[in-house]
């Protein structure tokens, strides 16, 4: 089984190093799915660990629609992202009618000429007529795909993301996100989706008047809890 850590800090990625984990995709603002990281954060993540490091390339939150202006913008994060020492990159682009975007296209082919990885986010959740997507993400040359099974939860998606994983694990690599835990996880593993994804955050304190949020830790117990469940599957 692989894991990856869904990160904001440079703790979570040495931790993520520390228990072996495969990735981490490092994120700013989690609070509302994930933000662009700053060069900086990208830079020292790299350097402080041994996982691979998947930057998110999403500059505004909502939905996953974008502008020229907004294709250039990613351009240039997926360009800064290489130069800091990133080993992939994390995006998706929808239509107006929440179909997968021709325009990722363009950032796929940016990517595949920096020798970055790319992923196809959560926004695959969105779509709805996911065979239709896949082939979509598929023909694009995507290297990984990030999904719930177009459900809040990927324990409620798991059949979406099992059907997934038969038929197309062999051209993509699937990773199951959102939810994920120590009284689930077991379920992907039976069902052949070897690759999980999740968050493993805890507060420090209460959150800092004047709406200047609340601090957050990497929450090692549900790491170890998750890890060493008995898999099938090795790393």
């Amino acid at each position: 089984m692989k894991f990856e850590l869904c990160t904001d800090s440079l703790e979570g990625a040495k931790i993520a190093s520390k228990y072996g984990f495969k990735s981490i995709e490092l994120c700013a603002a989690l609070s509302v799915g994930g933000l662009t990281p700053s060069y900086g954060l990208i830079k020292q993540c790299v350097e402080s660990s041994s996982s691979e490091v998947h930057v998110m390339i999403r500059h505004k939150e909502g939905d996953f629609q974008v502008t020229d202006d907004d294709l250039t913008l990613m351009a240039l994060d997926i360009k800064a992202a290489k130069e800091a020492g990133a080993h992939g990159v994390v995006f998706g682009i929808l239509d107006d009618q929440n179909q997968v975007a021709e325009t990722n296209k363009k950032l796929v082919d940016i990517a595949n000429e920096l020798e970055l990885k790319t992923t196809f986010h959560r926004a695959f959740d969105f779509v709805p007529d996911f065979r239709s997507a896949i082939n979509k993400v598929t023909s694009f040359g995507f290297d990984r795909l990030l999904t719930s099974g177009l459900q809040d939860k990927a324990e409620k998606g798991i059949k979406v993301i099992a059907e997934i994983q038969q038929n197309y694990g062999q051209s993509i690599q699937v990773i199951a996100g959102s939810g994920v835990n120590a009284g689930n996880a077991l379920k992907f593993s039976g069902l052949g989706i070897e690759y999980l994804h999740f968050t493993a955050r805890k507060p420090q304190s209460k959150a800092i008047e004047l709406g200047m949020g609340q601090l957050m830790l990497t929450d090692i117990a549900k790491i170890q809890k998750i890890i060493n469940l008995p898999f099938h599957h090795e790393n």
